[in-house]
């Protein structure tokens, strides 16, 4: 069993250098063409977000929490996001596709852990699914930190495969230690969710439309239904 959770959360986690080093290596001479699929990347990558939101980290927190600590936690993880971005805005450090792929990927490994023990099968189902939104995240975050962040790109590979065990390990947290508080792990993926909602019409919104562009909104609706696939089938 714990083989398998650190095997999946690895998985989960492997992700995101993935998604950096296709963003690395992506060349494409058409500066149009470059722009439509960049946007559209983003914009996948936002639709995953919202997707993650909308079906997993709110539901979670709506059937197990009472509304007073909904409320808490949701606007709690909004305040605690907003703050963190006016100190990176405040530092010139544009980071907010980072934040969001953390908050999101975080939460969702715990409970990825924590569901191994009810349901083996949903659980390896929720870690592939975790996997093919982190790609188009940290795609888009590699790009933030490297275009915008100056952070030199070996530099900032190497920093997303550090990033890499978070999965195994927030895997094991759950199983280990939260499978038995179904209320605090809603508690945290409704602060999570807060937080990435902040985010999403913050910073990566803004960031998607491209004029005369049909390409990035297709992509959106693209991302969001890899979510509503991984409700459906882990159900």
């Amino acid at each position: 069993m714990l083989t398998e959770v650190l095997l999946y959360g690895g998985l989960a986690g492997l992700a995101i250098p993935v998604g950096a080093l296709l963003s690395r290596f992506e060349r494409i001479r058409s500066q149009w063409v470059a722009t439509e699929l960049r946007h559209a990347i983003t914009a996948f990558g936002a639709g995953a977000l919202l997707a993650a939101i909308a079906l997993v980290l709110v539901p979670d927190g709506i059937d197990k929490l009472s509304l007073m600590p909904l409320s808490i936690a949701f606007f709690g993880g909004g305040i605690c996001f907003a703050f963190i971005d006016w100190y990176l805005a405040r530092n010139g450090t544009p980071l907010g596709q980072f934040v969001a792929m953390l908050a999101d990927f975080v939460p969702e490994c715990l409970a990825l852990g924590a569901l191994f023990l009810a349901e083996s099968a949903g659980a390896k189902l929720l870690a592939v699914l975790i996997a093919v939104q982190n790609v188009p995240e940290a795609f888009n975050a590699y790009r933030e930190i490297t275009t915008g962040g100056g952070k030199a790109p070996g530099t900032a590979l190497i920093m997303f495969a550090l990033l890499a065990p978070i999965g195994p390990l927030a895997a094991f947290i759950g199983v280990r230690f939260l499978s038995e508080s179904p209320e605090l792990i809603a508690m945290i993926m409704t602060f999570a969710a807060g937080g990435i909602l902040y985010l999403m019409f913050q910073d990566i919104a803004p960031k998607v439309p491209v004029e005369n562009s049909w390409l990035p909104p297709m992509g959106a609706l693209a991302g969001f239904f890899v979510g509503v696939l991984g409700a459906v089938l882990v159900v």
